[in-house]
C-alpha cells in the first residue's frame, strides 16, 4: 500500500476508536493545549463499557469529565499536575496525584513504572512522507505514543506543524480520527501593577545574551514587558506564550549567543493564542523536543547565562519553596521548576529566580512565612534556591546563613507583615533582627 492507502486504512470515527480501550487499561492523553478533545469526549460518552480505566495526564485544559462525580467506577484519574477541572476530584479522593519531575515523566513510561496501554494524541496532518507533527504538545506526549501498545491520533487540520524532534509516522499510529477544530487557547492574564514591579525586578537581573526559561501567567508575561531594551536573548524553555512573539518581532530574541541550539527557540510545549500557533507553524526558528531532553538539567546547563524564572505559593525563612500546595491540598504540581532551577544553577553565569507577589488572598496572607503550612510539599529545596523576588525587591540567598536568609526575605515581604515576621525571627534565632 502507498502512504495514502495506509492512512485511509486507519481512519475511524472517535466512537469506533474508543472501543479499543478496555477495562483496566492505562490511558495517557495529550497535554495541555494539545488535548485530543474529540476522542476524550467519545471515551467519556462510552464510559458504561469501562471499569477502572486509569487516565494519566498533566495540565488539564479541557473539561476532564472523566474526573466528574459519578465517574469513579469507570475512570480513575492519575494526575501528574493538578488543575482547575481535576483539583476537586483529588481532594475528594476520586482521583490521585503522582509527584514527579516533569523531565522524568517519559522514564515512568519507558521503565514500566506507568506502562502505557493506550496513548491518545493530537497531531498535524501528515506531510508527503507520512510524518505528522505533535504540534503544540511534544513534552511527554510523544514518549507516551512511543511506548504505548495502542496509539489513537486525532489528526487536526488546525494543528500547527512544529519543527525539531516533533514527528511520528502514520505507520506508528493504530487509529486515526480526523478532526477540524481550533486548538485550545490560553487566555492572556491581566498584568497588575504588582506583577509589573516584579517583572521589572526580574528583568534587572537579565543580561544581554542571556537564555531564558519562562513559565505561565502574569509574572512571566510582565518580565517580557521589561526586556525590550535587551539584546540577543535566547529561549530554552518548558513552554512559551504570546509575549515571546513580540520580542522576536522586535529583534530582542535572536538566539545568536546561545551556546546550545544557536539561533533556535527550544521548547517542549506551547500555550497561547492562535497568534502564537501561527507563529510556530512551519517556523524553523522554533524547535520542539520531548521533555526528557528540554527539561534535563544537564542539557539546560549547556546554555551559558541561563535565567530561569518560576513562581511559588510560599517561601519560608530557610528558603524552602512550596509551589504546588495550599496546606494539604494539591493545586498544581512540581512541573519543570526543579529541572530548570538545577539547570540554571549549573549553567555558566546562570541565575535561578523565584518570583511571586508578597501576599495572597487580596493582601490578607503573607507568602513569605516562618514555616511552610502544615502538610504542604517542599517543591524546591533550600539548597537550590538563590534569588527570590517580590514587588518589594530582590533577596539573594546562596551562600547566606539561615539568619541572613530570613532577614533578606523579610526585607522583601509586604510591609503589613514585616513586624510579625520580625517577631517570629527573634523567637526562632534568639537574636535581634
Amino acid at each position: 500500500m502507498n502512504l495514502q492507502e495506509i492512512y485511509e486504512s486507519k481512519v475511524v470515527t472517535a466512537e469506533q476508536a474508543v472501543k479499543k480501550i478496555k477495562s483496566g487499561n492505562r490511558v495517557v492523553t495529550g497535554h495541555a493545549c494539545g488535548e485530543p478533545t474529540d476522542v476524550i469526549a467519545a471515551m467519556v460518552a462510552n464510559c458504561e463499557e469501562y471499569t477502572n480505566v486509569e487516565i494519566v495526564h498533566m495540565v488539564p485544559m479541557g473539561k476532564a469529565e472523566f474526573a466528574n462525580k459519578g465517574m469513579e467506577k469507570h475512570f480513575t484519574h492519575n494526575a501528574i499536575f493538578a488543575g482547575g477541572p481535576t483539583r476537586e476530584a483529588i481532594v475528594e479522593g476520586r482521583a490521585d496525584f503522582t509527584p514527579c519531575y516533569f523531565s522524568e515523566v517519559p522514564e515512568l513510561f519507558k521503565k514500566g513504572y506507568l506502562p502505557v496501554d493506550v496513548a491518545i494524541v493530537q497531531l498535524s496532518p501528515p506531510d508527503k512522507n507520512g510524518n505528522c507533527s505533535f504540534g503544540v504538545s511534544n513534552d511527554y506526549t510523544k514518549p507516551a505514543a512511543k511506548f504505548a501498545k495502542i496509539v489513537i491520533a486525532e489528526i487536526n487540520e488546525k494543528m500547527p506543524k512544529t519543527m525539531g524532534d516533533s514527528f511520528i509516522n502514520i505507520s506508528e499510529i493504530d487509529y486515526i480520527v480526523e478532526v477540524n477544530h481550533p486548538i485550545i487557547e490560553l487566555k492572556q492574564p491581566k498584568i497588575s501593577e504588582i506583577e509589573k514591579a516584579i517583572g521589572e525586578n526580574c528583568a534587572s537581573l537579565v543580561e544581554d545574551g542571556s537564555t531564558l526559561q519562562l513559565g505561565i501567567g502574569a509574572i512571566p508575561d510582565a518580565v517580557l514587558l521589561f526586556l525590550k531594551d535587551k539584546k540577543d536573548l535566547g529561549i530554552h524553555s518548558e513552554m512559551i506564550s504570546d509575549g515571546v512573539v513580540d520580542l522576536v518581532e522586535a529583534g530582542v530574541i535572536t538566539g545568536k549567543n546561545k551556546t546550545l541550539h544557536n539561533g533556535k527557540i527550544v521548547v517542549t510545549f506551547l500555550m497561547g493564542s492562535k497568534r502564537l500557533y501561527d507563529f510556530v507553524d512551519n517556523n524553523p526558528m522554533v524547535e520542539m523536543y520531548s521533555v526528557d531532553y528540554v527539561n534535563n538539567p544537564d542539557i539546560i546547563a549547556q546554555n551559558n547565562k541561563m535565567v530561569c524564572i518560576n513562581s511559588a505559593v510560599q517561601i519560608d525563612f530557610m528558603g524552602q519553596v512550596n509551589a504546588e500546595c495550599i496546606g494539604q491540598t494539591q493545586i498544581s504540581g512540581v512541573g519543570g521548576q526543579v529541572d530548570f532551577v538545577r539547570g540554571a544553577n549549573k549553567s555558566k553565569d546562570g541565575i535561578a529566580i523565584m518570583a511571586m507577589p508578597s501576599t495572597a488572598c487580596k493582601g490578607k496572607i503573607s507568602k513569605i512565612v516562618p514555616i511552610l503550612d502544615e502538610g504542604s510539599a517542599v517543591t524546591t529545596g533550600r539548597n537550590d534556591v538563590n534569588y527570590v523576588i517580590t514587588e518589594y525587591g530582590i533577596a539573594q540567598l546562596k551562600g547566606k546563613t539561615l539568619k541572613q536568609r530570613a532577614r533578606a526575605l523579610i526585607n522583601i515581604a509586604h510591609p503589613d507583615f514585616r513586624n510579625e515576621l520580625i517577631i517570629e525571627f527573634k523567637k526562632r534565632f534568639k537574636c535581634e533582627f
